[in-house]
């Protein structure tokens, strides 16, 4: 079975500083890929190059079609959503709002539809849905910047840092809402320094540094690894491998 999402020897650069080098991943259906890596590894650099805000050089594949002259509403229109690190809300707009800005690319019967959808998984969200975005806590506002984006519809969920800032308890159900997306059809790209958490909840993952991937594979596999333990999760297993 042919990938959902294929990145194929992906560079990206500012001006003449390659950000991302030689970069190739797959995500597949009903798939939670991660990309974890230190602060300025060049993840958000990609998730952005795949999203068509910055320009990349190599193949982005979605559903077999080639993106490379696809602007970023054709890639919404086909199913790609991106949740942006600083979220992005319209603060002086209220949480219904913000979430009907999200559907501006479906029938309004089926927005309907979506927003029930998304205050069922963020139930938090509809009991606050008249209050303005920018009173909200972080936690909330991440809920609100992932639900504006499901509100789209989408088959591949872009997720970057989301548990960035935000208290223990939120992170856990902001993951555990991300496993509930894969059951309910949609996959996830999810990039996250708390490579702990991520790795607990993803298929497979890449570890990423200085804007190559130094290792992928099963995220079991990669959560077992002395390296990754040690640099990224802040301990040793016993007889983990070495990369």
């Amino acid at each position: 079975m042919s990938a959902l999402l294929s990145v194929t020897d992906a560079h990206v650069a500012y001006g003449k500083v390659e950000a991302v080098r030689s970069v190739s991943l797959e995500v597949g259906a009903n798939e939670i890929v991660t990309i974890v890596g230190a602060n300025g590894a060049g993840k958000t650099t990609l998730l952005s190059a795949i999203m068509g805000i910055l320009p990349l050089k190599g193949r982005v594949a979605f559903a077999g079609q080639d993106l490379a002259r696809l602007d970023i509403e054709d890639r919404v229109a086909m199913g790609l959503g991106l949740v942006p690190e600083h979220r992005e809300l319209f603060v002086t707009m209220n949480v219904e709002d913000n979430l009907e800005l999200g559907a501006f690319r479906i029938e309004r019967s089926r927005a309907k539809s979506s927003i029930e959808r998304v205050y069922t998984l963020f139930p938090r969200l509809k009991e606050r849905r008249k209050q303005l975005a920018g009173t909200l806590s972080g936690g909330e506002q991440q809920m609100l910047a992932m639900g504006r984006a499901l509100m789209g519809e989408p088959k591949l969920l872009m997720l970057d840092e989301p548990s960035l800032g935000l208290a223990p308890i939120i992170v856990a159900d902001i993951f555990r809402i991300v496993t509930e997306l894969r059951t309910s059809g949609v996959s996830v790209l999810l990039v996250e320094q708390n490579a702990q958490a991520a790795l607990k909840i993803a298929d497979q993952a890449y570890v990423m540094e200085l804007g190559e991937f130094v290792l992928s594979g099963k995220a079991s596999d990669i959560a077992a690894n002395e390296r990754v333990a040690a640099s990224y999760l802040g301990f040793q297993h016993e007889g983990a491998s070495v990369i």
